[in-house]
């Protein structure tokens, strides 16, 4: 039932259990992995809740039928209420870090200064959150990426890029003995990834923390206005109940994702006075752009995203430059499910796969979407892009068309339904995107971030610029969930480094 990790397989519990403990975190991913670390460290009892399973190096087959379901919420299924958007969100002991791609930016300091300004986020500006990232940067060996480690797929963006002369570089990741065999997304086989799995989660357990997998937090208690704990259910691998945990704990911490921890807030009736729980969610909504060339590209082999094009981007709200460009290659299965089209045509597109080079445009998005429960309290994501984002996502994709053209591409292909097939860059002059429409185009949202956000001001935020609920006294979040706006980037090294931030709180709560 437990091996030598300090976790416990939930699965294979054979009866009930009610254990009494300082704190207790909800989801083992970047926020609730440090989260768990820390109060380790400060030497109180500290458990992790875990809704997926522990799975290991040995597990990862490369296999896409298989991985997607082990690693994904909803088996890679998940989607917005309209079906428009598909959101791939982490599921199991390191959450979203065991199939993310390594990308490793910190939050932008107009971001925090945003923020700091528009926002009333206090204490948690560039100079306050130095230390947190270095830190963080520390324990997860990141570093930049090595040109030599920079693929075909990424060459044609850095190419693109610089023949139209803009901004673009290279990017910082946190792998270490990496192969380049390009199934990040799948979990790495050959555990190079330095992410919460490997390193934080090891390091949590090493101090004294456990962690439960297989065991779905179902209510979050609390108790004149104070957490008291959580009650949760352990589940085989077929999903059915195993057995039922009662957890009293003085400190709760939500780290289930900015749609998971909305979600179990909502279900437990936590106190919502100026209805901010569960609004302003951010997703980065993307699309892709598929080139053809005549040389091969071979894009599924490698480091899967090494190279960004930053032309199209700041921070300011409202800007017309709100469209971050990376490589966004995919295998097989992937791929198919993506491209556009139906038999002749479909074929022909995948018969050209090692010749594909692929560009992914994401939104810096202003759209407020809302998390929300349904039936079997499931979560319910609503998300109507703006037309102001619908906008950026059109001048992105058509962004991307012109960087592949500019490296080379002797066909472009947007991936909208129909497919709109180019065969130079002047036929982007005067290009419609009428098609930048829900179900005109796949669209995939990989960063939830908001649903739950920070400040000092309970009338605009759910938490304080501290972490803690502004009415429920030891209840903390630690995920994406506390961002005000979008990041316009990945948000893994940002919500690693909240954690780190923010843990003394939890730890003073936990000791009060």
């Amino acid at each position: 039932m437990s091996d030598a990790s300090g976790i416990i397989r939930g699965r294979e519990l054979r009866g009930d259990l009610k254990l009494d403990v300082d704190a207790v975190v909800v989801g083992t991913g970047a926020g609730g992995s440090v989260a768990l670390r820390e109060l380790a460290r400060a030497g109180l009892r500290v458990i992790a809740l875990e809704e997926g399973g522990h799975h290991t190096p040995a597990d990862f087959t490369q296999r896409e039928d298989q991985m997607l379901p082990m690693l994904f919420q909803d088996g890679g299924g998940r989607t917005t209420r309209d079906l428009a958007i598909r959101i791939l969100q982490g599921r199991g002991v390191g959450g979203s870090t065991v199939h993310n791609t390594n990308l490793c930016k910190r939050t932008p300091d107009a971001i925090l200064e945003l923020w700091r300004q528009r926002y009333g986020v206090s204490g948690c500006g560039p100079t306050d959150l130095r230390a947190a990232f270095e830190s963080i940067e520390r324990d997860l060996s990141v570093s930049e990426i090595p040109a030599a480690m920079r693929n075909a797929n990424n060459d044609v963006l850095r190419l693109g890029t610089q023949a139209l002369g803009w901004r673009g570089g290279q990017l910082k990741h946190n792998r270490v003995g990496c192969i380049g065999s390009g199934f990040c997304e799948l979990g790495c086989a050959y555990d190079a990834k330095r992410n919460a799995l490997k390193v934080v989660v090891p390091q949590a357990t090493a101090a004294g923390a456990t962690v439960y997998s297989d065991v779905e937090v179902t209510r979050v208690l609390y108790k004149q206005g104070r957490a008291s704990g959580v009650q949760a259910i352990a589940r085989a691998a077929n999903g059915e109940p195993v057995a039922w945990l009662d957890v009293r704990a003085k400190v709760v911490v939500l780290a289930a994702s900015a749609i998971g921890s909305a979600s179990l807030a909502i279900r437990s009736a936590l106190p919502d006075p100026f209805a901010q729980l569960g609004r302003n969610l951010r997703l980065h909504p993307g699309a892709v752009v598929a080139g053809r060339f005549e040389r091969t590209i071979n894009g599924a082999s490698g480091v899967p995203q090494s190279y960004e094009c930053t032309e199209h981007l700041d921070y300011e709200e409202g800007s017309d430059k709100r469209v971050w460009i990376v490589p966004a290659f995919a295998h097989p299965i992937g791929t198919a499910s993506t491209l556009p089209g139906f038999g002749a045509r479909h074929m022909k597109a995948m018969r050209a796969y090692g010749n594909l080079a692929v560009l992914s445009a994401m939104v810096h998005d202003e759209t407020s979407g809302r998390v929300e429960v349904g039936p079997g309290e499931r979560p319910l994501v609503t998300y109507d892009m703006t037309t102001a984002d619908r906008v950026q996502l059109a001048k992105g994709l058509v962004a991307c068309a012109r960087i592949l053209f500019a490296a080379g591409a002797t066909e472009v292909t947007i991936a909208a339904i129909p497919p709109i097939t180019l065969r130079s860059a002047a036929e982007l002059d005067g290009l419609s995107t009428a098609f930048v429409r829900p179900h005109g185009l796949p669209i995939t949202a990989v960063h939830p971030m908001g649903s739950m956000r920070m400040g000092d001001d309970p009338r605009a935020s759910v938490v304080s610029s501290t972490g803690e609920h502004h009415f429920v006294r030891g209840l903390f979040v630690s995920d994406g969930s506390l961002f005000p706006t979008s990041l316009g980037g990945p948000p893994q090294i940002s919500i690693y480094a909240f954690a780190q931030h923010l843990s003394p709180h939890m730890i003073a709560r936990a000791r009060a």
